[in-house]
């Protein structure tokens, strides 16, 4: 997926500077190399930076001149000499349930004349499309990599068992494809929409890649509100590079880049990072920004909203997170 990120912010320098040759740099970071080593095996959180560290280094040194961060994996906090230079315009922010058809395994079981089956394994689970939270019976187990979505599930569905998943998004489905000990797992949609998977009218989840048998709800923000830059693609450039800073003003998406900064400077000011159960997602209305934010990081939930100037972003989220506190 950070490829594909990288990618399309590398198509659009190219078509607003034809002139220029611009070359993409592949960087493999800490943290992809964690997901499939044994501290994702255990269920181990990653710790703050671990997929932003080597790109970072990478623009200090010179070696690169543009860092491409899903932004709901950049630190609040960016190191001396480096900026948020550039938001491109955000994907569609929400979350995705996902689960196995019923209909589906009734016609491979069907299907089958002979089934092996590893001993001790269970029958595997499925459901009708449009399934949401409140759908699955007590007890059914629900995986997600993120503390925010494991705050809101079990916050609606005290009921139900929420697991550590690791790995990319392809081996993540595979998982919930072939895993009888798993019912249902939570994706962001934008994630899923960028390496091209698409959810049908009739709730299946179709691409290349993807296994049979699988549906999707989309979670609206009221049900699930999304982490910090979810859906956003940041650019990370160096402070002061006037060059640079040319280059992102024709890549930037202005409204999408006020939004971020509201969401960012609450979880900064809240004290957490991308690991934290907190949420705050920031709309443009009527040419003010909306921004509503959930905190599970006491024993009572707190929520609030707030609404500002676009122009005072960061304001907005260090009032509201000051509110929540």
């Amino acid at each position: 997926m950070a490829l594909a990120q990288a990618q399309a912010v590398l198509d659009l320098c190219r078509q607003a500077f034809p002139r220029l040759t611009f070359e993409l740099k592949v960087v493999k970071t800490t943290g992809d190399k964690l997901q499939t080593a044994s501290l994702a095996a255990s269920g181990a959180a990653l710790p703050k930076g671990l997929f932003t560290k080597e790109l970072e280094l990478a623009l200090l040194r010179h070696r690169a001149d543009l860092a491409v961060h899903s932004l709901k994996d950049l630190p609040t906090d960016l190191p001396a000499g480096l900026v948020l230079g550039a938001v491109g315009k955000r994907a569609d922010a929400r979350d995705v349930l996902l689960y196995r058809s019923a209909d589906f395994l009734r016609a491979q079981s069907a299907r089958a004349v002979v089934t092996e089956r590893t001993p001790g394994q269970g029958e595997r689970r499925g459901f009708g499309p449009r399934l949401g939270l409140d759908g699955f019976p007590a007890g059914a187990v629900i995986a997600t990599s993120s503390t925010r979505r494991q705050a809101q599930v079990l916050a609606q569905r005290a009921d139900l068992k929420v697991v550590e998943i690791r790995g990319n998004v392809p081996t993540r489905l595979l998982k919930l494809a072939e895993r009888a000990e798993l019912d249902g797992l939570v994706l962001a949609a934008a994630g899923l929409a960028r390496l091209r998977f698409v959810i049908t009218p009739d709730h299946q989840l179709q691409g290349d890649g993807v296994p049979e048998g699988l549906l999707a709800t989309v979670l609206e923000p009221e049900l699930m509100l999304p982490c910090v830059g979810q859906g956003a693609v940041g650019i990370e450039v160096r402070a002061q590079d006037e060059r640079v800073a040319a280059l992102c003003a024709r890549l930037n998406h202005y409204h999408t880049h006020q939004c971020v900064l509201a969401e960012r400077a609450f979880l900064r000011t809240m004290g957490g990072g991308c690991q934290s159960p907190v949420a705050a997602y920031a709309e443009v209305i009527e040419d003010q920004i909306h921004l509503r934010a959930v905190s599970y990081r006491e024993p009572v939930v707190r929520c609030g909203e707030a609404r500002g100037d676009l122009r005072q972003p960061e304001p907005l989220g260090e009032q509201l997170a000051a509110q929540l506190r």
